[in-house]
C-alpha cells in the first residue's frame, strides 16, 4: 500500500487546492487570480500542488482554470515544455503540425525572442520556482524531522528547476523569496553555485534512499542531480568538474536501494513480452519493478491527473490513428485516442540502432521483431505502413518511423484507470541509468576509453540485450546517451556536452538548421533568447548575446 499512498494524495489535494496562482515573472510575486478572495490551502495541498506543477496545468485539468494567464492551457505543460524544446532542437524527434506556434523554429533552430514555445516554458518554469519559494516562506524550519524534509524537497525542486533555467536559458532572474521587486539577474556561474549549494545542503536532510513515499525525492535525487550538474559543468562555468561528476555518480549507483531494473514479464492475458528496459516505460511502472529504478517519477493516474503534458503528450502524439494505421493493433498503446503520429523520430536516431544500411520491414511487424533486428531491446519503433526512415517531408505522416516507447498498458495484464485517453505511467524524470552514463563519459574524459568506463556502459547495454565492448569513444557515448535515453526530454542538453549542436556541422541531421540535408546553425542559439516581456518588466536584466 506504501506505493500506492502519494499516488492517491497527489490528484485529490492539488485539484482541491485554491491557491490559484498567478506567474508575475517579471517580478515572482503571487498573486490569488480573484484578488477579492484570500488563498486558502494547506501546507500539505502546496507541497502537493509543487510536485504536481511537473504535470498538471491548472486546476481542473486537463483544461480549465489554468495556473498562468494567457496561454493555451494544453501547451503549458512543465515537462512538455522542456521537452519540446531539448527534443524537437535535436536528432530525435519532429513535429508533423508544423504551423502550431513556435514550432517549425524548433524543428529548424530558427528560434527568436518571440518563440512562444520558449516563452511559454520561462513562465511555467518561474511559476512553479514562485510555488517553492512561496511555501518556504510561509512554513519556515521548526526543527522537526517531518518540516526538515519537507522543506528540502521543496528546495531540491527548486534547485531542479533552476537548473532547467540555467540550462536552457543561461542568465535570468533569481529570488529566493515572493517578493514585489524585480528579481536580479544571475549569470549561469551564479546559477551554478546557487545549485551546487542547495544539493548539497539538502543531500544529508532528503530522507535515506527508499525511505519515502514512492513520488517524493530522497537524498539520492539530489546525489544524481549533482552528478548530472558537474557533467556539465564545463558549459555552465568553464571549467570542468569530471571527477566530481564521477564521485557522485558512484554514489548514486551505490545507494543501496535503486538499481537498474534487469527483469522482464509476458503479458498474461495477450502473451506480448516485455523487457526489461520497456517495463520501464509501461502503465504499472509503478509496481511492475520499474520502481526501484526510478529515483524521482512524475506519477500519473489516468483518473485524477489529466493534462496535456506528460506522459499523456508522449503517447498520444506517438500513435497514428486507427484509420490511418495497424500500430495499434500491432503494439497496442493502451488508450482510445491517438494523435495521428504527430511526433515522431529523426532518421539519426534510427541510424544510431540499425546503421546506415540496414532495410527495416515494410509491415507491421511486433515489437520483439524490431528489437531483435536493431539487437537492443531500447530500438522500440513502429516501422510498418510504407513509413520511411528518413524525413524529407515534415507534413507528411509516412515520413519518419513511429515512436512505441511509451505505452499504456500493464505488464501483468490488467485493467488500467480509465479507459480513455489519458494514462497511469509514470514519467520517469530521473532514473538510475543517468549515472552509468555520467561515470562513464566522466572517466572517458579524465583516462581515456577505459575499462571502467566500458564496465558502466556494459551494464546497460546488458539490460538492452545488445552486444558489449571493451571501450567505447566519446562518440560512441554520445550515441548510447540517446539509445538509453532517447525522447525522454534530454539530448540537446548532451549534444552541447558534445559540441554537436550549434556552431558546428560534423554531426547534422534531418532539416538541422532548416535544411532538408541539416546545416550548420549559430552556436548562439547553444542557449535560448528570454522573452520580451521580462526583459520589459525587469530593467534588471540583459537580452543573451544573439538575440
Amino acid at each position: 500500500m506504501k506505493l500506492k499512498i502519494f499516488k492517491q494524495i497527489i490528484p485529490a489535494v492539488a485539484l482541491a487546492c485554491s491557491l490559484g496562482f498567478t506567474a508575475c515573472v517579471n517580478d515572482l510575486h503571487v498573486e490569488n487570480i480573484n484578488p477579492q478572495q484570500n488563498p486558502n490551502y494547506t501546507e500539505e495541498g502546496l507541497l502537493n500542488k509543487i510536485y504536481s506543477s511537473f504535470v498538471l496545468t491548472g486546476q481542473q485539468g486537463p483544461a480549465g482554470k489554468g495556473d498562468i494567464q494567457g496561454v493555451d492551457e494544453g501547451f503549458s505543460d512543465y515537462y512538455r515544455n522542456v521537452w519540446e524544446l531539448q527534443e524537437f532542437t535535436t536528432d530525435e524527434a519532429s513535429w508533423i503540425w508544423i504551423g502550431d506556434p513556435g514550432i517549425p523554429e524548433l524543428l529548424h533552430n530558427t528560434y527568436d525572442a518571440s518563440n512562444s514555445c520558449s516563452s511559454g516554458l520561462y513562465y511555467r518554469l518561474f511559476f512553479t520556482i514562485t510555488l517553492c519559494n512561496y511555501y518556504l516562506d510561509q512554513f519556515p524550519a521548526d526543527g522537526s524531522d517531518e518540516n526538515t524534509k519537507r522543506r528540502a524537497e521543496v528546495r531540491f525542486i527548486r534547485a531542479y528547476t533552476y537548473y532547467q533555467v540555467m540550462d536552457i536559458y543561461g542568465s535570468a532572474t533569481f529570488t529566493e523569496h515572493v517578493v514585489a521587486d524585480p528579481g536580479e539577474r544571475y549569470t549561469r556561474t551564479q546559477y551554478f553555485d546557487f545549485i551546487e549549494k542547495e544539493l548539497k545542503e539538502i543531500e544529508n536532510e532528503l530522507g535515506d534512499a527508499g525511505s519515502m513515499v514512492y513520488g517524493r525525492v530522497d537524498k539520492v535525487a539530489a546525489q544524481l542531480m549533482l552528478a548530472r550538474l558537474y557533467l556539465n559543468a564545463e558549459v555552465y562555468t568553464g571549467t570542468p568538474k569530471w571527477n566530481e561528476a564521477k564521485e557522485y555518480a558512484t554514489k548514486v549507483i551505490n545507494n543501496g536501494y535503486y538499481h537498474l531494473n534487469t527483469k522482464g514479464a509476458v503479458n498474461p492475458t495477450t502473451g506480448e513480452k516485455y523487457s526489461a528496459y520497456q517495463m520501464l516505460f509501461l502503465a504499472d511502472n509503478d509496481t511492475n519493478g520499474a520502481q526501484y529504478e526510478d529515483i524521482f517519477p512524475i506519477i500519473h493516474d489516468g483518473v485524477n491527473t489529466q493534462s496535456y503534458g506528460g506522459m499523456h503528450y508522449l503517447i498520444l502524439s506517438s500513435y497514428a490513428k486507427p484509420s490511418e494505421s495497424d500500430m495499434d493493433i500491432v503494439i497496442p498503446s493502451g488508450t482510445t485516442a491517438a494523435w495521428g503520429k504527430c511526433m515522431r523520430v529523426r532518421g539519426k536516431l534510427i541510424d544510431n540502432f540499425f546503421g546506415v544500411s540496414t532495410v527495416l520491414p515494410d509491415e507491421p511487424f511486433c515489437q520483439e521483431d524490431i528489437t531483435k533486428i536493431a539487437g537492443d531491446d531500447r530500438a522500440l519503433f513502429y516501422t510498418g505502413k510504407g513509413y520511411s526512415k528518413y524525413i524529407a517531408d515534415e507534413t507528411d505522416a509516412t515520413h519518419g518511423f513511429a515512436c512505441s516507447k511509451f505505452r499504456n498498458v500493464r505488464s501483468d495484464g490488467g485493467a488500467t484507470s480509465i479507459v480513455d485517453q489519458f494514462v497511469d505511467t509514470d514519467l520517469p524524470l530521473m532514473r538510475i541509468a543517468e549515472a552509468y552514463l555520467t561515470y562513464a563519459e566522466a572517466e572517458t574524459r579524465l583516462n581515456g576509453a577505459t575499462a571502467d568506463a566500458a564496465s558502466k556502459i556494459n551494464e546497460l547495454r546488458k539490460r538492452a540485450n545488445a552486444a558489449t565492448q571493451n571501450s567505447y569513444t566519446l562518440d560512441d557515448i554520445r550515441t548510447e546517451w540517446s539509445k538509453e535515453f532517447w525522447c525522454e526530454g534530454r539530448r540537446r542538453m548532451d549534444l552541447i556536452r558534445f559540441n554537436s549542436y550549434g556552431g558546428q556541422s560534423a554531426y547534422t541531421w534531418e532539416y538541422m538548421g532548416g535544411a532538408v540535408d541539416g546545416s550548420q546553425f549559430p552556436s548562439f542559439r547553444n542557449i535560448f533568447a528570454l522573452p520580451l516581456n521580462d526583459l520589459t518588466n525587469n530593467p534588471n536584466l540583459v537580452q543573451n548575446e544573439g538575440y
